[in-house]
């Protein structure tokens, strides 16, 4: 069953409903009868290393981010969220968009080391001598009698 919905990741990146494949199932949980009769459950799946509209470079950050999630290639969303077989589509169409923006944002820029500060370093080094001071002071002295 094909659902002629075209996936929009972002301005430059569009997902054609033909690389978007769906199945149904029966959902378990809460519904009552419903559960029983409707296939309101729903797997999204889209084939990551044969996707015509991802670039080499994308792929690959994809690829790296999602490879342990990866069934096959696809990347998969199953949804069972809601009663309903159209809300729980929405959901997945969403639940995979995210999963692409946050997979294709460039990497943060990689950190700058840095040594403390000499104020930071004095700080730390008083605050271990009180602690220090502290345990000097719990431990167990020779009394007087003795």
């Amino acid at each position: 069953m094909a659902f002629e919905q075209e996936l929009v990741i972002n301005a430059r990146l569009r997902i054609s409903a033909s690389e978007l494949s769906w199945k149904f199932s029966r959902s378990s949980g809460a519904g009552g009868q419903n559960v029983n009769k409707v296939e309101t459950a729903v797997v999204l799946s889209w084939d990551l290393e044969q996707s015509e509209c991802l670039g080499p470079f994308r792929r690959q950050r994809l690829l790296e981010l999602y490879g342990s999630r990866l069934i096959d290639g696809c990347l998969r969303v199953c949804v069972s969220d809601e009663r309903s077989q159209y809300q729980n589509r929405q959901i997945a169409l969403k639940r995979l968009a995210d999963l692409i923006r946050e997979g294709i944002k460039p990497p943060p820029p990689a950190r700058k080391a840095t040594r403390p500060g000499r104020g930071a370093v004095k700080r730390r080094l008083e605050s271990k001598k009180q602690r220090g001071d502290l345990k000097r002071q719990r431990r167990n002295r020779s009394s007087i009698d003795e």
